[in-house]
């Protein structure tokens, strides 16, 4: 009985860390505006790059 439930609880781990692997690889769920703000704010990117990614992200 208690493999079965161990089998069980590794799989629902499984199952959660594959539904969720964006979450983990992105850096704490970074949305791809958050990034660019952050770019922006380090001077990566100039003011109209900044626009025009933003523009085409909310598109």
């Amino acid at each position: 009985m208690g493999i079965i439930f161990l089998v069980i609880i590794g799989v629902l781990i499984y199952l959660f860390v594959s539904k969720n692997k964006q979450f983990f690889e992105s850096g704490k769920g970074e949305t791809p505006l958050s990034i660019l703000k952050k770019r922006y704010a380090r001077g990566e990117i100039s003011k109209q790059e900044y626009d025009k990614m933003k523009k085409d992200l909310e598109s």
